[in-house]
């Protein structure tokens, strides 16, 4: 017997170091938070994941003038014992997943972790030139 079970699509702008660390994992799992990062911020949409990797990440020296939008799938299951946090506007929600949590976290990704989009200086690469996976 096949089963669905429900997921929700989300997003994530990452900066090269993240990116990398990501990939390192096969594209499965987000690295472990720094000491400093007790949060774990994944977005709901990618027009505010857009926005952070665009204006921030690559405009960033810290982040090589880099910023990656990526998209995945968490079982909704998970993502019930969260409430969607709105920071700004309507467009601007996350979830708030605790960096102890992480693991869990990454054990109800559904599939790999997608990169959707690449900005330097704060403007779009062409998906024909992005970096191979």
């Amino acid at each position: 017997m096949v089963t669905t079970e429900e997921t929700i699509t989300l997003y994530r702008p990452v900066g090269p170091k993240e990116l990398a660390l990501i990939r390192d994992s096969g594209f499965r799992a987000f690295p472990p938070r720094l000491p400093e990062q007790p949060i774990f911020y994944p977005v709901l949409n990618e027009a505010y994941a857009t926005q952070i990797a665009r204006d921030w990440n690559s405009t960033s020296a810290q982040n090589e003038y880099a910023g990656f939008v990526t998209r995945f799938a968490v079982r909704a299951a998970f993502l019930a014992d969260y409430p969607v946090e709105t920071v700004g506007s309507r467009m601007h929600q996350e979830y708030w997943i605790p960096a102890e949590k992480l693991d869990a976290f990454n054990a109800s990704i559904v599939g790999e972790i997608e990169i959707i989009a690449e900005y330097r200086h704060g403007r779009r690469v062409d998906e024909a030139s992005a970096p191979p996976r």
